[in-house]
């Protein structure tokens, strides 16, 4: 069985482009600006491509890549960039993700 992941949001450094799923296209414009300025600034700072993505679970992930012969792209870099917007955006991934789950797969919490 395949599994199925759903693209958030992607920047390319090769590109300068930023593509955000029209299925998202809904959620509130500082969501989809902060969303922006994260995924850009990221390939400024790293290069390559970033993904951002949600598994068939519902978990945000982010995927990295970069073309092949591209010498610039800092792998190791794009290793730290990711934990460190995973740290200092936990709070606004969390919310995205739980946002997913509830509106995509019909989830709901119990507290």
């Amino acid at each position: 069985m395949e599994q199925q992941e759903t693209v958030l949001c992607a920047a390319s450094a090769y590109e300068k482009k930023f593509y955000l799923n029209p299925e998202f296209y809904g959620l509130p414009q500082e969501v989809k600006d902060e969303l922006k300025i994260m995924c850009v600034l990221f390939t400024e700072d790293v290069g390559g491509i970033v993904e951002l993505l949600f598994d068939e679970d519902g978990e945000l992930t982010f995927r990295t890549s970069a073309d092949e012969g591209d010498y610039l792209y800092d792998d190791i870099g794009s290793v730290l960039k990711v934990k460190e917007l995973k740290r200092e955006k936990a709070e606004f991934l969390n919310e995205l993700q739980v946002y997913y789950k509830l509106i995509f797969l019909g989830e709901f919490e119990e507290d």
